[in-house]
């Protein structure tokens, strides 16, 4: 299989001071005439008091409500999560608030799940941490049954769904792609099987990331199912600099043309599409950080990627 540049996708303004709606909006409408692929959210539930998660988790909007405030106002750029954690909505619901986002962006909608890592957020959404794996299996199959059976009926350990009709239906057909998240060789094959891709984090190890990619692939095709169509979405967070850092720089460090040949070296290990998100910059979220440098960055590394 012969490795293409990935698509690029942006992260929409969620979290800190940017995230306000017009700017929302004037990203979104930018990133769409600029050519990008997508626009991407996150989910974050709660940051339990003393942790560490950095000034990206400590306010973050509703990832599905601020996809639906940018669907008004674009008409073609893909629009996806990365991620919400699954477990902590019931299938039911997630699928209803997912498939009317599909209806009202016309079709542009990636849902991309994971199953939650924070002890604090299980706590808070009821879910214990225990069997995580069984529970995203179990819901994922009950996700695609709500979205395709008419009428649908589930009865898994996990999660049942009295026999019902569900509408509307999502405008996609047989229903939105499923990107699923995770490290773990299970969670890699799960992607593979029942999902039409998988999302690696911003944090994933790159030497490694060829072999979890090959992993992905395999479980597609142990289910049956084309291993060159799965779509492999990595989160990067861009740090650009008018000139090189130097020869111990990170992944994503550096100028234009070295970001952009850290974009196709992923491409070459399988990844199908990359999220510049700048809701993890410290550049843009720090505490301290002005809001005019923040937009003004942004605005640099939005213009700098563009994809035409």
């Amino acid at each position: 299989m012969t490795a293409q540049r990935p698509l690029l996708g942006f992260g929409l303004p969620i979290s800190g001071g940017w995230a306000t709606p017009a700017r929302m909006r004037e990203v979104a409408r930018r990133a769409e005439e600029l050519g990008y692929a997508s626009l991407w959210t996150f989910q974050r539930t709660l940051v339990p008091v003393g942790s560490d998660l950095g000034p990206g988790h400590a306010s973050v909007l509703d990832p599905v409500v601020a996809l639906a405030h940018v669907a008004a106002c674009t008409e073609r750029i893909g629009l996806g999560t990365a991620t919400v954690c699954a477990p902590f909505t019931p299938p039911a619901l997630l699928a209803k608030a997912m498939a009317s986002l599909d209806v009202l962006s016309e079709g542009r909608l990636t849902v991309g799940v994971g199953s939650g890592w924070m002890p604090e957020e299980h706590v808070a959404a009821g879910v214990p941490t225990t069997g995580r794996g069984a529970r995203m299996e179990e819901y994922l199959r009950c996700l695609v049954a709500l979205w395709t059976e008419d009428p649908v009926e589930f009865d898994g350990e996990h999660y049942r769904v009295p026999r019902s009709h569900v509408a509307p239906r999502p405008v996609q057909r047989p229903h939105p792609p499923v990107l699923v998240g995770g490290a773990a060789a299970p969670a890699l094959r799960r992607a593979g099987r029942l999902a039409e891709g998988w999302v690696a984090a911003s944090g994933h190890d790159l030497d490694r990331l060829g072999r979890d990619v090959a992993t992905v692939r395999a479980g597609a095709e142990e289910a049956g199912r084309d291993p060159a169509a799965v779509r492999v979405l990595l989160r990067a967070v861009p740090d650009l600099r008018a000139t090189d850092p130097g020869p111990d720089r990170a992944p994503f460090r550096g100028t234009r043309e070295q970001v952009l040949e850290d974009v196709a070296a992923v491409g070459a290990q399988g990844v199908t599409e990359v999220l510049l998100d700048l809701n993890l910059s410290p550049r843009v979220v720090a505490p301290g950080v002005r809001p005019q440098a923040a937009d003004a960055y942004a605005d640099e590394v939005l213009e700098a990627f563009a994809p035409r």
